[in-house]
């Protein structure tokens, strides 16, 4: 039976299951295109509890799946450290391939699947573990950090991972326990600016970019703080180096949601994926947030419909080599050990130094 929206009645049965999520979405979902999702929202969720399965929402769906339909929300690794952690025997990973991935690489012995193979992710594509073991053969001794936007098999020929929260942190560690005044920081190009300024560890680099973030303009930026006079700009530290030079605040998507929940600014522009904005307004209904943002195509390949298809047939498995998983898992797990980092995930220190270059591969 094919998923649609319309197969279910939206009954009063419907309407209460999911009147808590509606609460959350109205400012973004109009009655009309409730009445449709609603009945598959709640057809959602009764199949989770038949299939012993929960689903992992990232920042970056579409509000009726974050909150519709996500047990768990938030960013890549934060979800698939509450799959680990959660006793569920089935993983539906709502975001992208990479990040099934590493949720199966944490939970081996669980069922993980993704409701679009298609879903990939540019940055992740921009490089490969053969690449990686060339890098290593052109530094040796080096070690090599790896953000944990890329694949199973690059992660495992990594020495240790990282996020966009942790990076500076990550880098500095390898430095130290390596013991080397170089590190290598993959794959993404513009993170691997904005760390180089914060540290004094020399930074080689990889020329991969987000297709999301790469697009966003010191100009772009400019023109919104003169259209909006004290609107508050947060950007992702994905961005290129010169559009967190004029945003107000850079970090992580935690980070950034973090700074609305506690701040609750009068108004505020994400730069950055466009339903994250969406989604966080929903903790912060005093806050009026402006969209100049771009969308992932990728992401929006994981509708409610395919949700559905993925519970109702377990279709779309997701599996990793269970030696590349392993170490795999290694680089994962010494990320995970470390301490928290002393300075949460903002980038406000690139402001006050200057302009330091990296070593592109």
């Amino acid at each position: 039976m094919a998923a649609d929206g319309f197969q279910f009645p939206f009954t009063p049965e419907v309407e209460a299951a999911t009147s808590a999520a509606w609460d959350k979405v109205k400012a973004h979902v109009t009655p009309m295109e409730w009445r449709a999702q609603a009945p598959l929202i709640a057809e959602i969720n009764r199949l989770k509890h038949e299939r012993d399965a929960v689903i992992l929402a990232h920042n970056y769906m579409t509000p009726e799946i974050f909150h519709g339909v996500g047990d768990y929300v938030g960013d890549s690794l934060g979800l698939a450290k509450e799959a680990a952690r959660s006793s569920a025997r089935v993983i539906v990973q709502a975001g992208v391939h990479f990040m099934a991935e590493t949720s199966k690489i944490l939970s081996p012995d669980k069922t993980v699947l993704i409701p679009d193979l298609r879903a990939g992710c540019s940055l992740a594509a921009s490089i490969t573990g053969a690449d990686v073991r060339l890098i290593k053969q052109r530094y040796p001794g080096v070690p090599v950090v790896t953000y944990v936007n890329t694949t199973a098999e690059v992660k495992a020929e990594t020495d240790i991972c990282c996020t966009s929260a942790n990076a500076v942190q990550v880098v500095e560690e390898a430095a130290r326990l390596w013991g080397t005044d170089r590190v290598i920081l993959i794959p993404d190009e513009f993170l691997a600016r904005n760390v180089a300024r914060q540290t004094d560890i020399k930074i080689i680099a990889w020329q991969g970019r987000c297709e999301v973030h790469e697009r966003f303009t010191a100009e772009d930026i400019l023109e919104i703080k003169a259209s909006f006079p004290g609107a508050e700009v947060l950007a992702h530290p994905e961005c290129p180096a010169e559009v967190l030079e004029v945003a107000d605040f850079a970090g992580s998507t935690q980070a950034m949601q973090d700074y609305v929940v506690t701040r609750q600014p009068r108004r505020v522009v994400l730069i950055t994926e466009c339903s994250m904005a969406e989604n966080v307004a929903a903790y912060a209904p005093a806050t009026e947030f402006l969209r100049p943002c771009n969308l992932c195509p990728h992401m929006k390949r994981i509708t409610l419909e395919n949700i559905y298809e993925t519970l109702l047939t377990g279709r779309h498995e997701v599996t990793v080599d269970p030696g590349i998983a392993a170490r795999a898992r290694l680089a994962v797990q010494r990320m995970i050990d470390l301490p928290p980092p002393a300075v949460p995930a903002r980038y406000d220190l690139v402001k006050a130094r200057h302009h330091v270059d990296v070593e592109l591969i």
